[in-house]
């Protein structure tokens, strides 16, 4: 029980009521509503009763009580209005925040008093706004079932993700791959020493050669099955997570991607939500309530995800996404479009600028409803989970899809899952008892973590809207210092839209009068094949050349070092393409062409079958040759 402070009034010692007692008019449907939702959280710790039949008891007047609630404490003390509420609540472990910030915050009490005899004064509004947001069941929402769900499938994104990996890694940072792990660590710990450690966090460091990478892609892909059996999870997510950053530290480029910090922060408060035991079954786990805290915070970063996603489009300036005209270039110009795409992009201008509306209320307006209350958010679910699916349809974006609606199952309470999984499964799942008061150590280790992701989302979201400078001096340098692992991170996506397609076309010689193409597994390249279905596999060197493509090969380092290795012939290389036009010995020259790409129409597709049509404009990198040559 909490320690509580003298009350407007004090009772006599024969009336104190032996548990604290709330009363409120049981007339009110929008009182009864609450009360029943309190109850239920309280769970016998506090009493509920009609001021109508206990008030006179306590001597408290009828427009007293018909005015607002009236919490009777043990030790005699009366409250009311707001502040009942809230030491009635504080009563309820995790929940002692919120009369701590009305004692506290300046402003707080006369704000929330205002708001109560706002709500007070209008009670059959409210009552009618409640079902609204709410629906008619007072009974709080839980998420056993709704974890159950999400640590099954968040590791299968892992399992996807080191899978992908796996079949990658030396062609991308093996000893003869483009970006070489182990000489990029040597090179870094030379320059930096000791600092090398926390500014380039891996495993890698005791170990660069291939099979060791091979071995973190492995490794990482086991650890993902034990993640989706439900067996040691904490454990396995947190090997998970250290074997994921581990390899985005070493893959560089081809570990830049923004579903790649996305899983990286969601794994990292996956292992708060998930629970420790160290041989749970895997119907354990689901067994005991997870953190409202980590809930949160898996909602914010859903918010962040989408909501920046959109903000950024409007805060870089680019006229297409303002004149609404950005998708009248994105189906074509997107790193590896789907079939779909091609036909999307015939659509008429008029359709596609009602889609770019239809964007920005997805992006803006919808995620405000990961933070409302259960039906609001429910219905935010489904309409992401619905915008990500036409995404999905259009683009090929790794696991990003996939990812995302993995964190919009967390919105859906286990009322809605109980409805959907199988019964025998639910009553498996489902805990044996109510959530108890967390140990000591727990709440100030999520504490910590709550205070931790808010301090560093929050300052690059303020960075992001031009007030970075507003954020104290300590505040950035921790940001800072905590970059390395991803903690938490900034999002947005398309900011500015591209309006043309350069596509990079490598081509080998022997005599350097015949030039032959090497022919890339998904990118663009032969003009009558069809855009592939690709995702949630992601081909990152295929990726990587839409990004070359943005600049010049001088900006991009490892483009050189990709055209060494083909003049070196390494197989690790060549195997990360579709066609090798020198499979028995290297060419003795290199080039690469850059071309504009544009899909062709439905006339021009029924003349020639080509799906996409180009125009060469001249050289991407200059014709090269090993020196030994």
């Amino acid at each position: 029980m909490m320690p509580d402070e003298p009350g407007k009034s004090k009772l006599p010692e024969n009336t104190k009521p032996a548990r604290p007692l709330l009363l409120f008019d049981g007339d009110c449907s929008f009182c009864r509503y609450w009360v029943e939702r309190w109850r239920s959280l309280t769970r016998g710790l506090v009493d509920f009763a009609p001021a109508q039949q206990e008030a006179l008891r306590f001597q408290i007047p009828k427009e007293a009580w018909s005015r607002s609630v009236q919490l009777i404490t043990p030790e005699g003390a009366i409250y009311a209005g707001a502040e009942a509420v809230f030491r009635t609540l504080a009563y309820v472990p995790g929940h002692g925040w919120q009369l701590a910030v009305y004692r506290h915050l300046p402003g707080a009490r006369a704000a929330t008093e205002a708001g109560y005899r706002l709500v007070a004064a209008h009670r059959d509004l409210f009552a009618r706004l409640t079902t609204l947001a709410w629906d008619r069941d007072p009974e709080p929402s839980s998420f056993v079932l709704s974890r159950w769900v999400f640590l099954r499938l968040l590791g299968l994104v892992y399992l996807i993700s080191f899978l992908s990996l796996r079949v990658q890694i030396t062609g991308l940072a093996g000893a003869r791959g483009i970006v070489p792990a182990g000489a990029f660590l040597r090179l870094v710990k030379n320059q930096l020493g000791s600092e090398s450690y926390h500014l380039f966090p891996t495993l890698a460091w005791i170990s660069a050669t291939d099979a060791s990478l091979k071995l973190l892609c492995s490794g990482g892909a086991l650890l993902a099955v034990l993640v989706i059996l439900g067996l040691v999870t904490g454990p396995a997510l947190v090997l998970c997570w250290a074997f994921y950053l581990s390899i985005l530290t070493v893959g560089r480029d081809f570990l830049s991607f923004q579903w790649d910090i996305l899983l990286l922060e969601a794994g990292f408060l996956a292992i708060f939500l998930a629970p420790w035991r160290p041989l749970e079954s895997p119907w354990q786990a689901g067994s005991s309530h997870p953190s409202k805290t980590v809930l949160w915070l898996l909602r914010w970063l859903l918010f962040r995800l989408i909501f920046l996603s959109g903000a950024v489009k409007l805060l870089s300036g680019d006229p297409n996404w303002r004149n609404l005209t950005a998708l009248d270039y994105h189906y074509w110009t997107q790193p590896i479009p789907t079939p779909l795409a091609w036909y999307a992009a015939q659509l008429p201008p008029w359709f596609q600028k009602m889609s770019v509306v239809g964007v920005f209320i997805f992006e803006i307006g919808v995620p405000f409803l990961v933070l409302a209350p259960r039906r609001l958010r429910r219905a935010g679910a489904f309409l992401i989970i619905g915008f990500q699916l036409l995404i999905a349809f259009t683009g090929n974006y790794a696991f990003f899809n996939l990812l995302t609606i993995v964190l919009c199952l967390l919105l859906l309470d286990d009322a809605l899952w109980g409805r959907w999984l199988p019964k025998q499964l639910v009553e498996r799942i489902s805990p044996e008892r109510p959530a108890g008061r967390l140990a000591p150590v727990a709440r100030r280790v999520r504490t910590a973590l709550a205070v931790m992701i808010l301090l560093i989302s929050g300052t690059e979201m303020l960075t992001d809207f031009g007030l970075g400078g507003d954020v104290p001096g300590f505040v950035h340098e921790f940001v800072e210092w905590q970059a390395p692992f991803d903690f938490a991170n900034s999002y947005g996506l398309f900011a500015v839209m591209t309006t043309r397609r350069l596509e990079i076309v490598v081509e080998g010689s022997n005599d350097g009068l015949t030039w032959r193409p090497y022919e890339f597994k998904y990118k663009p390249g032969e003009l009558a094949r069809r855009p592939p279905w690709v995702a949630p596999y992601q081909p990152r060197l295929d990726w990587q050349m839409w990004f070359a493509a943005l600049g010049s090969y001088q900006q991009n380092r490892w483009f050189v070092n990709l055209m060494i290795r083909l003049l070196e012939g390494a197989p690790e290389v060549t195997a990360l393409l579709e066609k090798n036009p020198f499979p028995n010995a290297p060419p003795h020259y290199i080039r690469a062409l850059g071309f504009d790409y544009h899909f062709t129409d439905f006339a021009e597709r029924r003349a020639t079958g080509d799906w996409w049509r180009r125009d060469q404009k001249g050289y991407y990198f200059p014709v090269a040759a090993l020196k030994a040559q």
